[in-house]
């Protein structure tokens, strides 16, 4: 049984084993462990009760990423997505007055629409067609994106009127704190521990609860409450024509995030062929699209790859069974959600920024010496964590590479969905504007 479970997730071919997959399994989950609980917070500002999203975040987050790795056979965790919790909660539910309820019918449509263009084939031709050039620009962009949120979460980098961020204040508690996790994490890696990532946080952890910067308030719950959320969706609410932007804006956010990622992590885990595309990609976007679906119906907005999956990788993940791993401990955290919540971001902060240091040697694979590719490679680097968007950077990317083609006059070489996804980009950006 061990060996054909081994063939099946291709552990020879990937060069891994148990105990590096459980072990990647376990980062990943530690580094997003978090979502519960901001997940939770952020949509109780939409009216919905904290405890049923609670358990709502950690039963689409366990479905999501079993399924991922048991049917993709890859190491990318899944959860409901930061960005696009804070506009179904801000913009759709307090800025437009919709019910929350309604909110997840659209959830649930965007979901649907992802499951027909992916079925379709779609999706998968989308993907084929964005030029092999740009993957490493989006790789480092989001290598980017994740040490700037890591900065930002260990209050190492504040917002400042004047220039936009600058340097936090380094005697705050926490953020010595994720100084010192930040030493004894990069000591590990340069001393090649492989636990070393989640070594650090653990470490890190401790220290913060010596220094008594845990505030942990576990809150009680059944796993009964989930009922206050779950098939509360207003399917036919969501329906009325007015909603058709919300439903877009969920479906666009939704596949370039998850595009991103999978580039990202595609990337570091060095899951491209020779041909430079991922095998399997189908099974992937399949598994993405009916996360959402399910994760709606539970009672939770969109659910998405997790950049977080990096984290694993960088721990020695290759394979399914990281995925799944990260899956069952988030069903087990539906009964011990409190105990995630003593994590401190101050101790997960050191691992994005180090994670996003290992995404930005994809740098080197950009011919920087072709300004028709150079260029675009640059704006979606810099856009992605300039903007706090992995779908902006992308499409402010991919359209410059198209307009530079054209002026270049080798417009014959953007192929035909390429076309497509450029004017698609630019209609969305005279539509929606700014997010």
């Amino acid at each position: 049984m061990r060996e054909r479970l081994e063939r099946y997730f291709l552990f020879g071919e990937l060069k891994t084993n148990w105990r590096t997959e459980i072990l990647a399994g376990v980062t990943t989950f530690v580094t997003m462990a978090y979502i519960v609980f901001v997940n939770a917070a952020i949509l109780s500002d939409a009216g919905m009760p904290v405890t049923a999203v609670m358990a709502a975040t950690c039963a689409s987050a366990a479905f999501a990423s079993v399924l991922m790795g048991a049917y993709a056979r890859y190491p990318i965790a899944l959860a409901p997505g930061m960005g696009l919790n804070a506009y179904f909660t801000y913009t759709v539910v307090k800025g437009m007055g919709i019910a929350w309820q309604t909110a997840l019918g659209a959830v649930f449509l965007s979901g649907v629409a992802f499951l027909i263009l992916t079925v379709a084939g779609i999706r998968e031709r989308i993907f084929a067609s964005i030029p092999s050039e740009l993957y490493s620009s989006v790789a480092v962009g989001i290598g980017l994106f994740i040490a700037f949120i890591g900065f930002r979460n260990s209050g190492l980098i504040v917002p400042h009127p004047a220039t936009t961020v600058a340097l936090g204040n380094l005697k705050d508690s926490n953020t010595l704190i994720s100084i010192f996790g930040l030493l004894v994490t990069g000591a590990l890696l340069a001393r090649r521990v492989r636990a070393g990532m989640l070594a650090g946080i653990l470490v890190t952890t401790l220290a913060a609860a010596a220094a008594g910067l845990i505030d942990w308030r576990p809150r009680p719950y059944t796993l009964a409450e989930i009922g206050a959320t779950a098939f509360q969706l207003d399917i036919p609410g969501a329906l009325k024509l007015g909603l058709v932007e919300i439903i877009f804006v969920f479906l666009f956010v939704d596949f370039f995030d998850n595009l991103g990622t999978l580039v990202a992590v595609g990337k570091k885990a060095k899951l491209f062929d020779s041909a430079g595309r991922i095998p399997r990609v189908n099974r992937i976007l399949m598994t993405d699209a009916t996360a959402t679906v399910v994760g709606s119906m539970a009672g939770t907005s969109t659910v998405v790859s997790y950049i977080e999956s990096a984290a694993g990788i960088v721990a020695g993940g290759r394979s399914g069974v990281t995925a799944i791993v990260t899956g069952l401990l988030f069903a087990v955290a539906l009964f011990l959600a409190p105990l995630a919540g003593a994590i401190p971001t101050s101790a997960t902060a050191p691992a994005l920024i180090l994670v996003g240091a290992a995404m930005l040697s994809h740098v080197s694979e950009i011919p920087w010496n072709q300004p028709v590719v150079a260029i675009p490679a640059f704006l979606t680097i810099t856009t992605i964590p300039l903007t706090f968007s992995i779908a902006n950077g992308i499409a402010i990317g991919f359209t410059a590479y198209t307009v530079l083609k054209v002026c270049a006059g080798r417009y014959r070489e953007v192929n035909g969905l390429l076309w497509l996804l450029t004017i698609l980009f630019v209609l969305r950006f005279a539509y929606l504007g700014g997010e």
